[in-house]
């Protein structure tokens, strides 16, 4: 459901309502106790109907009666230092008393203004940063990814239309904007013209492209990822301004079956999909300490080059347009990621052992029944004959 004004909800630390309670009913406790216990002190200075006040529970009659402003008038101080008392102490604490009873007003007055002066400085001071749109389970890995590759996270403006999903972002970090992305407005809350990224992660292919399209025409420069749910729709986000375009459904049909023929290159596949763990794929720019070499060198260094990005264009590692590093060269990366290297031992004593082909024969073993190469359908029809029991003649 769309919202009419978008709302922009930064990172704050929450509270239970069983502590904001408690510690009002606290501060209300203690403001009675320490009118009361000034109170009996100087009893000798108090007079009532009947004469001067002599137990507890007349300075708690008076401390709760002046706490909360009723003041009936049947007792008072009768003496300068009493009246001063009452000036310097008890009037503090009734005010701090009635600030606790009406305590939900001000704390909403006191949060709306935080709210707007935190909003108007995040406003002031953000830039360069990445909006993501949708908190789906495809917009939570993408800010998952960006998190565990050392992206902070409160650079990180997620627009959502749903409350649950707005908060879960905040939660874990980042700026929060609820409404609906189609709309102009809430792209320029979540300070779309001045970033840097875009990741476009709706439910939709068709609200995907309309929030391209409207990102693009805002932010002129600013690298723009989207996902498609299908295949068709991966051109119309490329004209419409995505310059990254991942087909979810497809990419992980590929996958599936990439891990069925090819369990190796799919592990390879999931690790470096996985920052945490195993291989890591990166992109930076050339170290002054790699300029002059070749791409090749950098093996040594624990790192496989696989494109290098030379005046806004790519060189593949297969095309050889590249023999040394030049200043100003960014490269694409594989290397092993040391952050996490006993998540990587885990996943090598879980892999499925492969037993060795001593016998001399294919392994056929993931081939569909009938699809065994050098062996024809008549040969596997006699065989199959062959091993059949012998029918007994009963008669």
């Amino acid at each position: 459901m769309a919202h009419e004004n978008p709302t922009l909800a930064l990172p704050v630390k929450e509270h239970g309502p069983v502590r904001a309670i408690s510690l009002r009913v606290f501060v209300a406790v203690m403001c009675v106790v320490i009118t009361t216990v000034v109170v009996y002190l100087e009893r000798a200075d108090y007079r009532d109907l009947e004469g001067q006040i002599d137990s507890w529970l007349d300075a708690l009659y008076y401390a709760t009666v002046t706490l909360s402003t009723t003041g009936y008038g049947d007792i008072t101080p009768v003496t300068e230092t009493a009246r001063l008392t009452n000036i310097v102490v008890i009037t503090p604490l009734r005010f701090l008393f009635l600030i606790v009873l009406v305590g939900t007003t001000i704390e909403v007055l006191t949060e709306r203004s935080r709210q707007q002066f935190r909003t108007s400085r995040w406003s002031k001071r953000v830039k360069k940063h990445t909006v993501v749109i949708g908190y789906g389970m495809k917009g939570r890995s993408a800010v998952g990814a960006l998190i565990d590759q050392g992206y902070p996270a409160d650079h990180i403006v997620v627009v959502d239309s749903d409350g649950a999903n707005i908060k879960a972002a905040t939660g874990d970090g980042c700026v929060g904007v609820l409404g609906d992305a189609r709309r102009e407005e809430v792209l320029r809350q979540a300070a779309l013209p001045s970033a840097t990224q875009v990741i476009v992660a709706a439910d939709r292919d068709d609200t995907s492209v309309l929030v391209t399209l409207t990102a693009r025409r805002l932010a002129p420069n600013a690298t723009i990822a989207a996902a498609a749910r299908e295949e068709q729709n991966i051109e119309v986000l490329r004209q419409g301004g995505a310059d990254v375009v991942i087909p979810t459904a497809e990419s992980a049909g590929r996958m599936l079956g990439l891990s069925i023929f090819a369990p190796a290159a799919g592990e390879v596949i999931e690790d470096l999909l996985e920052p945490v763990a195993g291989l890591q794929i990166s992109e930076r720019e050339v170290r002054p300490e790699d300029v002059g070499l070749a791409p090749s060198r950098l093996q040594a260094r624990g790192e496989i080059v696989l494109t290098v990005i030379r005046n806004g264009v790519s060189h593949r590692f297969d095309s050889g347009g590249v023999k040394v590093f030049q200043p100003g060269d960014r490269i694409v990366v594989i290397k092993a990621n040391a952050a996490q290297p006993e998540a990587l031992s885990r996943r090598s004593r879980t892999r499925r052992a492969v037993e060795p082909d001593v016998s001399g024969l294919a392994d056929h073993s993931r081939l569909p029944p009938g699809m065994e190469s050098g062996q024809s359908r008549e040969a596997r029809e006699t065989a199959a004959r062959s091993s059949r029991p012998p029918i007994r003649d009963l008669r």
